[in-house]
């Protein structure tokens, strides 16, 4: 999937060279195409996923530098504290890091902000393991 991009100018963040809220929202869709298969990680998410996408779209927006949109909607993201009621062990952490990185390698990115982008969801995924 390619997306209109900003041409990456002295200080442009990761949002601006990426293509704003569109990537972040296309990446999301892309990513949840897996977790509707997927029988460890489906069980986690409401019947309705649109709300779960949204939250996900808008953090990861604001977090490579777009607006603060997910604050204002959902306060401090907090993401060990919002993860807690859901058992993430490895096997879960490992599945949700496979769909990210298919979704990751859908979008077309450079070589160079594809590996920055994977790096940080890898460490995000490890992050919120709360069960062995």
């Amino acid at each position: 999937m390619r997306l209109q991009r900003k041409p990456p100018g002295p200080r442009a963040t990761p949002f601006e060279r990426w293509g704003g809220q569109p990537f972040f929202d296309a990446l999301v869709e892309q990513f949840y195409v897996g977790v509707v298969t997927d029988p460890l990680l489906r069980p986690m998410y409401p019947d309705d996923l649109e709300e779960s996408k949204s939250h996900l779209a808008l953090f990861l927006g604001q977090y490579w530098g777009g607006p603060e949109t997910y604050n204002e909607v959902r306060g401090h993201p907090r993401l060990r504290m919002r993860h807690v009621p859901f058992v993430i062990g490895r096997a879960e952490a490992e599945a949700w890091m496979r769909h990210m990185s298919d979704a990751v390698d859908a979008m077309g990115m450079d070589p160079g902000d594809r590996a920055e982008l994977l790096d940080y969801l890898s460490k995000a995924a490890r992050s919120l393991q709360n069960a062995h």
